[in-house]
Parts: structure tokens; sequence; C-alpha cells
């Protein structure tokens, strides 16, 4: 090679090497996981842990992993150390990852239909016009995230009523009118079961298989405040 093929050559090597440490940083099912859940707002890494079922050093090397390639940033106050995305572009990459996998990898159905079939709350639903209801506030729409995930973003007009709580404030829920339940995205199952708990107790409910970054895509709005309060309509 002559000197300036050379020089030409480090230069494709050492740029392709920077845009493949982000590839490998992501070449992990629970680092996918961790980020995906980063989306929804900073946590602890102990939270993460636990939400993720791995333990704290598991989360935490990993995290670490993330970190180095400039992914994930973190806070440290006391003896707590709080993970964040590094970038609302962190967010749209892992949106964008997920329906690169939607579209080339037939598994991801095949996986979602094993996991759904039989399941109350999987019901096939007309998104678009659950779309017009919600966005004209003709439905009750419930996020059945933790509170802090709310906090940090939802759909206006949006009641948080984590999972864990939906039981003791079904009294508050309107029977009169649909509820639509959603969570953190097509893949999280805790907008299923809170569908399938309602319905238990005579609710009609369906769910919205959009998380807040979906609904961002779109380009609505998001609410971003105190966690609103169940009251009866």
């Amino acid at each position: 090679m002559t000197g300036m093929a050379t020089t030409n050559r480090r230069f494709k090597d050492e740029i392709f090497e920077q845009f493949a440490r982000i590839g490998k940083a992501v070449a992990s099912a629970k680092r996918i996981e961790l980020l995906d859940l980063l989306c929804q707002g900073e946590r602890h890494v102990e939270v993460l842990a636990e939400v993720a079922s791995i333990s704290v050093a598991n989360a935490s090397q990993h995290l670490q992993i993330l970190r180095a390639a400039r992914l994930v940033e973190t806070e440290k106050s006391g003896v707590f150390v709080t993970y964040r995305l590094a970038d609302p572009s962190v967010a749209e990459f892992v949106r964008q990852l997920r329906m690169l996998a939607e579209n080339r990898l037939a598994e991801v159905e095949q996986t979602t239909r094993s996991f759904v079939e039989g399941r109350i709350g999987f019901d096939p639903v007309n998104r678009e016009e659950l779309l017009r209801r919600v966005r004209k506030g003709e439905v009750k729409v419930l996020d059945v995230r933790p509170a802090e995930e709310f906090r940090a973003g939802h759909l206006p007009r949006a009641l948080s009523v984590p999972l864990e709580d939906l039981e003791a404030q079904m009294k508050d829920l309107p029977k009169d009118r649909e509820i639509v339940a959603h969570c953190r995205g097509p893949y999280c199952v805790l907008a299923v079961e809170a569908v399938a708990r309602l319905r238990k107790h005579g609710f009609r409910a369906v769910r919205l298989d959009l998380g807040v970054l979906d609904w961002q895509a779109l380009g609505f709005p998001v609410e971003m405040a105190a966690v609103a309060r169940v009251k009866r309509n």
C-alpha cells in the first residue's frame, strides 16, 4: 500500500472499530432489556436488577459495559447509584433495534404468538381506532407501570395505577366506560395482566400495545407531572 492508502485504511479500521463498540455493548439480551427499562426513566441498579431478574452484581457488570459505550450515565448519592440513558437518541436506537428485529426475524413473531395464544389481554384490536379514542379522551387510560416511570413521562390524561395497586383501586374505576391499559410497549406483560384482572371483575378493558416511546414516535405529546389520582367520572 502507498502511504496515503495505509492512512485511509487505518482511518477506516479505527472508525468502524468505534462503531463496533455500540454493537458489542448491546450484544446481550439482558443489556438490551436494561436499556429498555431505562427508556422508561432513571433507576437504581437494585431496581433494575430486580425487574430484569438478575443479581445486583450481574446488573452492575452489564451496566458498566453500557456505560463504557457511552449509552448510559450514572449519578451516585450515598450508597445508591442511579442509572439513566446518556441521551434521548439511545431510546430511539432501542426502539429502532426492536423494530428491525420485528421486521427481519420471523422468530420474534413466533415467540410472541406462542406466548399470547389463549391469553386474555392480547386480543386483536383496531389500533388506529383505539388511538383515536385515547387521544379524544373517550376511554379511561390506565398506565400500569410503576409510579416513577409514570412521572418520567406518560400519555395525556392517563391515570397512574401500578399493577400491584390495581385490585385496591378498582372500586374507583368506572364500569360504564371502556378502560385501556398500557405499559412499556408491545412486549411488556403488565398491561396484559391488568386487562385480565379487570375483565375478571366485570370491566370492559383492552390493551394498548404502545409505550411512551412509541406514542412520541407517532408525534403525540407526552406529559411529565405528578401522579394523577384515580377518581370516578
